[in-house]
């Protein structure tokens, strides 16, 4: 029969591990080393496996340290939220939701994806853009509740996050009204006689793109790339060169007199995806985003 799981002794290892070594994580809890040492042997002893092993003249996190440590933050980043969660219930205070936006997600999209999720009263929307590993890794430690991001997350043994398709949406391509008075070709040959702005090759789309141009016969003339798709827009507003952008923003890039849109490339679709950290979502609000997938 497995061995109850002794809370005490993980807190205890767990602050060794955030502290880096025995000593300083007595200090930091105001007890003897030695206690410390023997609450952390005791985990181990129950789970089987050692946690620590020597690293120069300190210690480091053993394979199996990795995996409980993973574990450790994950229950402990949850109690810290257990007062604010309990305060909000009782006060009736506003729902929140914490969501990490991948860089490489259009920002226009971003809005569409999460309207269904803020249109009602008493909703706190916490938005946080980052590189879409390291909002991966606040997911895993539930410092957030979802992200959404133009690809899903990768199989990966120490992470257990799991992608839910929101959408998908082909490419428009726009470009300053200039450089269209300054060509008379159709799209897309017209993209050879321009220069053209694009997504890095961080983004998801961008190796369909060049496969895209390469199958076109085109040769583009790239003036800029960009991983910010707002900056990409801006920059083509500014005369810059022509760009592509999600069709889902296509009628806003309208209003723009400065702007003309030029084609549209069915063929390329960006994929959104919303990313969780449980197989059943729990928390209401991202469970109206999935319901709302289109």
């Amino acid at each position: 029969m497995a061995t109850a799981l002794n809370y005490r002794h993980l807190y205890y290892f767990w602050v060794v591990a955030k502290e880096g070594g025995m000593a300083r994580a007595a200090d930091r809890l105001d007890m003897a080393v030695q206690t410390v040492s023997a609450q952390v042997r005791a985990l181990e002893q129950s789970l089987g496996h050692a946690l620590f092993k020597p690293a120069g003249r300190g210690i480091a996190l053993t394979e199996a340290g990795v995996a409980a440590m993973a574990h450790a933050e994950q229950i402990f980043q949850l109690g810290e939220q257990l007062p604010a969660a309990v305060r909000e219930a009782a006060t009736g205070q506003a729902m929140r939701l914490k969501v990490g936006i991948s860089d490489g997600l259009p920002k226009l999209v971003a809005q569409q994806l999460l309207q269904p999720a803020v249109a009602g009263p008493q909703i706190r929307l916490l938005c946080h853009e980052d590189e879409f590993d390291r909002l991966l890794a606040d997911l895993a430690l539930h410092r957030i509740d979802a992200v959404l991001s133009d690809r899903p997350a990768a199989a990966n043994p120490n992470l257990r996050l799991y992608s839910h398709p929101l959408g998908q949406a082909p490419l428009a391509w726009f470009a300053p009204a200039a450089l269209v008075r300054a060509t008379r070709k159709p799209f897309p040959a017209c993209l050879d006689e321009m220069p053209l702005l694009l997504p890095t090759g961080d983004v998801a789309v961008r190796p369909r793109l060049d496969q895209w141009f390469e199958r076109q016969g085109l040769r583009p003339r790239i003036a800029g790339e960009f991983e910010d798709s707002a900056l990409l827009v801006a920059f083509g507003r500014s005369g810059m060169g022509a760009f592509p952008v999600s069709h889902w923003s296509r009628e806003e890039l309208r209003k723009d007199r400065s702007l003309r849109a030029i084609g549209e490339t069915p063929e390329l679709v960006e994929h959104f995806y919303l990313i969780s950290a449980e197989r059943r979502i729990q928390h209401p609000l991202v469970q109206q985003l999935l319901r709302a997938r289109v």
